[in-house]
């Protein structure tokens, strides 16, 4: 039988490692970081945590073998995404970032750029080491292939200085997560979008930059105080001459394309990460209405109204885990490319799951409102998770639009699993 949902005993046994991880050493962690008023001192107090996923090889898993890394697929990373994300999604968000920060020297990096960078990450004896990505700006990102030029579209600059062959980054960049590091002065590596280019238009102008901690000229303000994901730090950076080798730049005016490719490799993590918050919210709810009575005589999961409502949950998980699973396998068919259907991932399990935990929390009436319990918490992480991560209305759904609005789309391509070439004329609808 060539379709069979059923995981091997490697991915049992990877899925048990998550869970127990998450569940034994993550929850406790988090549950109190979460509380922690002061963003910078929640992220911070992650740290031991992400420590200890390192030595279970969680946080460069995504990374090739022969660079150190675990070498795992996109559908083995579903697996501990749904696990971690169950309990954290903000935790689940800082290792996803690194493969944002990462990923792309994979795809459009010299040899001994990923000889360099990945491998760095991988042979960190410390566990500490943490990477940043940087696209989004203050006055959004949404227009990053913008055609027009500069001030259009991303305003981060990096004008190269031919005579100390170093490229110079002026601006600012808002929201991205891990880039302040541990101490607020700088994630070990930032991997920076910015426009080389100030002539032409994102399609053209936008390359690929990685900043080491410790470079001069680039400074951190205090992180972003949010309603969820209070485990992850979003971050202000500005640069002010901040100077970089020219041997850290790569994809030279291909900058767009890391930023499509990026956001399709993590649209199913997304999307599997809405499974897993739905998850909680489902189990927990299950439990509660087997037992609470509203002063009836019988639990509430004896009702017709409340029954119907578990069941439409129960599917709706079902039908955004397999969609995700579907096109993480796709990804991994295609050499991570697949820029609508990592996007249909994202888009159908983020939104549908969103109002799947708002339903959990009309079961359980007035007492979900409580901090004492955990569907509060669940959905201030269901809210965030539409709108971040290339947000659903702002660059994911133009994705798919794009590429079906191409001459040349196939309609069946995902159902038969057919490749499906990404053409910058895809972009900037």
């Amino acid at each position: 039988m060539s379709i069979d949902f059923t995981l091997t005993a490697e991915q049992v046994s990877l899925r048990k490692t998550a869970r127990d991880f998450a569940q034994n050493i993550l929850k406790p962690i988090a549950l109190e970081a979460d509380a922690e008023p002061d963003p910078q001192k929640a992220f911070a107090m992650m740290k031991p945590a992400y420590i200890e996923a390192h030595k279970l090889g969680l946080t460069f898993g995504f990374i090739p073998t022969e660079y150190g890394g675990s070498g795992i697929t996109n559908v083995d990373l579903q697996i501990v995404a749904e696990e971690v994300c169950a309990v954290d999604p903000g935790f689940g968000c800082i290792l996803l970032v690194n493969g944002l920060a990462l990923l792309p020297l994979l795809w459009y990096g010299s040899e001994e750029q990923k000889r360099k960078w990945l491998v760095e990450a991988t042979s960190d004896q410390t566990g500490e080491y943490i990477a940043g990505f940087n696209v989004s700006e203050t006055a959004g990102t949404a227009n990053f292939d913008h055609a027009g030029a500069f001030p259009a579209g991303l305003q981060m600059t990096a004008e190269y200085d031919e005579a100390n062959r170093e490229y110079v980054l002026n601006g600012s960049k808002y929201w991205p997560s891990s880039s302040g590091g541990w101490d607020l002065k700088g994630a070990n590596v930032n991997m920076f979008i910015v426009r080389t280019d100030k002539h032409k238009g994102g399609n053209e102008g936008l390359s690929a930059i990685l900043v080491p901690r410790g470079t001069p000229g680039m400074t951190f303000k205090a992180p972003i105080d949010k309603i969820g994901h209070r485990t992850n730090q979003n971050n202000w950076i500005e640069c002010d001459n901040c100077r970089v080798p020219e041997e850290n730049a790569f994809a030279i005016g291909n900058g767009d394309l890391i930023v499509s490719k990026a956001f399709t490799w993590s649209g199913p993590v997304a999307g599997i990460t809405a499974v897993g918050v739905a998850r909680s919210a489902f189990e927990w709810t299950m439990e509660w209405a087997k037992t609470f009575t509203a002063a009836g005589d019988k639990p509430i999961i004896n009702h017709q109204a409340v029954g119907y409502m578990l069941g439409d949950v129960a599917m709706r998980i079902e039908a955004s885990r397999y969609l995700c699973w579907k096109a993480a396998h796709y990804l991994d068919m295609h050499d991570g490319e697949g820029q609508a259907f990592g996007a249909m991932a994202k888009i159908f399990s983020t939104e549908l799951l969103f109002d799947s935990v708002y339903k959990c929390m009309q079961i359980a009436g007035v007492n979900s409102l409580s901090k004492e319990y955990p569907l509060e918490k669940l959905l201030r992480e269901a809210a965030v998770l539409p709108i971040y991560d290339a947000g659903t209305v702002g660059m994911q759904r133009r994705k798919v639009w794009g590429v079906m609005a191409d001459k040349d789309y196939d309609t069946n391509a995902f159902r038969n699993c057919e490749p499906v070439e990404f053409k910058k004329s895809m972009q900037g609808w």
